[in-house]
């Protein structure tokens, strides 16, 4: 739900143009082709007047264009949309919507080829009733489709419904019980359906949140030419957000589901990648660990630490990743700001018993000429080894571009 405290801002829109000189365009183990990426992108960002309905929308468009023709020419786009509306007392209708260029599997080199956009858009009620003063009963009943861009990949509709029941021991405790059920209708009329019953929770003290769930949860699959196969775990989420001081802030993520490839987990845990080449209820464990750092100067430094295991139980496939994500910012004078950035990723994949790795370094240079305009510089080089001759590559690069926002 869009909190209706969130301040109303107008809404600012924006144009960029950039170009990118990579070495390896293709990022091919041999045989390394140049050429240049240039990109035009429009952008819009609102949030809505607090109200009876409420939204809130981030969203961007890009039109890509390569010289020399080593992909034919692209239009992809991004957005993140929430929005709610109170029909009474008791019941808030919510709808959201993720679209997102995503990887068809972490395998591939993610290069315009190996990608696709996903489109899951989710809407529907949530009524809550009270039982009393320390008593809620809670309601709710969701549609959500999901819409992939290369017709090999299935999109799905998925209906869900539960009910839950919580009780607020005092004014920073809360928890109680939940049932859930959802069906994932495939458009080869493949289906899997979940159930989940759980114990959700809340705590909070000074200078800490913790929120989650725990509990038990049922997947059956129903596949073309496969029997109905069924699998149950023990599933549950948790999230810990910790002000450590005035200038750290840290944030723990971690969530254990059973789930599909339509699903939306992949917007929640932005390292995650599902390997969107075959079909199957998968069992996924997902953990961030995020580090927020105010330094001195305005500097700031962001630390990540993420890995995930994808159980793809109908094919009996597992994949495991672990990484590190690390950027930095330092003002340098009054309109001119250094980044730098490096990423490792370790990957391994029981399919052929084969491990990846890569390793991803940038910096750059943004010059904020006045309240709208930026024009920003980067280099990039990036390496991927593997176990697999074919999966490796090597990639330099540099970047100039110009943003400006209409406010």
């Amino acid at each position: 739900m869009v909190p209706s405290a969130v301040l109303a801002e107008p809404a600012v829109f924006s144009i960029g143009l950039d170009s990118r000189l990579s070495d390896n365009i293709r990022r091919a183990p041999s045989n390394e082709q140049s050429d240049i990426e240039s990109r035009l992108s429009l952008g819009v960002r609102h949030t809505s007047d607090p109200g009876n309905c409420n939204s809130d929308i981030v969203a961007r468009g890009d039109y890509s264009y390569w010289l020399d023709d080593s992909y034919d020419p692209e239009t992809t786009a991004e957005a993140d949309f929430q929005g709610d509306c109170r029909l009474g007392s008791n019941v808030v209708w919510q709808a959201s919507d993720y679209l997102r260029d995503v990887a068809q599997s972490s395998r591939v080199s993610n290069t315009p080829d190996d990608r696709t956009q996903k489109n899951v858009f989710r809407t529907g009620p949530i009524v809550t009733l009270r039982m009393g003063a320390v008593d809620d009963l809670v309601l709710t009943a969701g549609y959500e489709n999901t819409e992939f861009r290369e017709p090999e990949q299935k999109d799905g509709e998925r209906y869900s419904a539960s009910v839950g029941w919580n009780h607020f021991f005092d004014p920073s405790f809360t928890a109680g019980l939940s049932v859930s059920a959802d069906r994932s209708e495939l458009d080869t009329e493949e289906e899997i359906d979940r159930v989940t019953y759980s114990l959700p929770f809340t705590k909070t003290w000074e200078a800490t949140a913790l929120s989650g769930a725990i509990g038990y949860g049922q997947i059956e699959t129903r596949l073309l030419n496969q029997p109905t196969q069924k699998y149950n775990t023990v599933v549950g989420n948790l999230l810990l957000v910790r002000q450590v001081n005035v200038t750290t802030q840290v944030e723990l993520e971690v969530s254990r589901e059973l789930t599909d490839q339509t699903s939306d987990l992949d917007s929640r845990f932005d390292d995650f990648t599902f390997d969107l080449s075959e079909t199957s209820s998968v069992e996924v464990v997902a953990m961030r660990l995020g580090i927020n750092n105010q330094l001195r100067g305005g500097s700031e430094l962001d630390i990540d630490f993420f890995g995930s295991s994808s159980d793809y139980l109908d094919i009996e496939i597992l994949e495991e990743t672990l990484g590190i994500d690390t950027n930095y910012r330092r003002p340098i004078s009054g309109q001119l700001t250094g980044t730098a950035g490096a990423r490792y990723e370790w990957f391994k994949y029981s399919l052929d018993d084969t491990q990846d790795e890569i390793a991803l370094v940038t910096a750059g240079i943004e010059f904020q000429l006045n309240r709208q305009v930026v024009f920003l510089s980067r280099v990039g080089y990036e390496q991927r080894t593997s176990d697999v001759p074919s999966r490796e590559f090597d990639e330099a690069w540099i970047l100039a571009g110009v943003v400006y926002e209409f406010r």
